[in-house]
């Protein structure tokens, strides 16, 4: 199995190591076609990418793209800032990018209500409750609903949710469930369940590291041994 892209890699320009450039030149040493910058949306208290580096970044793009030879999108790894589905990325933002991930991550700027009614239950679960769930699984559908989403990442990964509403929701808006290389977290039976409904995935690298990109060999062996369609795999060349 060889991948086509990479659409979830980080640069410098949040908490990566890589300038684009490395990340492009790595990525065609990986034989990719296509490349996604995406680093952390706007609201993140630590390692935000900054809206006045946007223009910086599309022309370091653009430059890559020429020495590499492959396709660069410029997108971000919004986050969830709500338990009603809100990400910390406006209109205007969303139509300045190329490609919209989203995900559950620590230190995003929110309301305190929120923050302890919402993000800390999620931090601190040891097994989530019922109620923690239905509230996951609200905010994922919200935002589908909301936000043109291309991809949801690291499933599950510090935010439990209903999978079955999920996916549903995802093939509905087509929106790619993400197979991580680092951070795995569906069970063999949630595999074979989004299986059986159609959803289409996506396998990212989730690179912090330039070396990393287009690198998920774990991600194959799960592929392998559940025995997931290539069809169902948006970047399977």
């Amino acid at each position: 199995m060889k991948l086509r892209g990479d659409y979830h890699t980080h640069s410098i320009y949040s908490h990566g190591k890589g300038t684009i450039m490395e990340n492009a030149l790595n990525a065609k040493k990986a034989g990719l076609e296509e490349l996604a910058i995406t680093d952390h949306g706007y609201g993140h208290r630590l390692y935000a990418m900054k809206r006045e580096a946007l223009t910086q970044m599309r022309e370091e793009a653009k430059i890559a793209e020429r020495e590499s030879n492959i396709k660069i999108l410029i997108g971000a790894e919004a986050n969830f800032t709500s338990p009603n589905g809100d990400i910390d990325l406006t209109p205007q933002d969303i139509e300045n990018l190329d490609i919209i991930l989203v995900g559950m991550h620590r230190f995003v700027k929110c309301k305190t209500k929120d923050f302890f009614t919402f993000f800390l239950p999620n931090i601190l679960r040891k097994k989530a409750s019922k109620n923690q769930i239905e509230r996951n699984t609200t905010c994922i559908l919200n935002a589908l609903d909301k936000y043109p989403i291309d991809i949801i990442t690291h499933p599950k990964y510090g935010m439990p949710f209903d999978v079955e509403r999920v996916a549903k929701k995802a093939i509905e808006k087509g929106t790619l469930i993400e197979l991580n290389e680092s951070k795995m977290c569906f069970s063999e039976e949630e595999i074979r369940l989004m299986v059986d409904l159609g959803v289409k995935f996506v396998i990212n690298s989730d690179a912090h590291e330039p070396q990393k990109i287009g690198q998920t060999p774990k991600v194959f062996e799960i592929v392998e041994k559940y025995n997931i369609p290539k069809e169902n795999i948006f970047n399977l060349k």
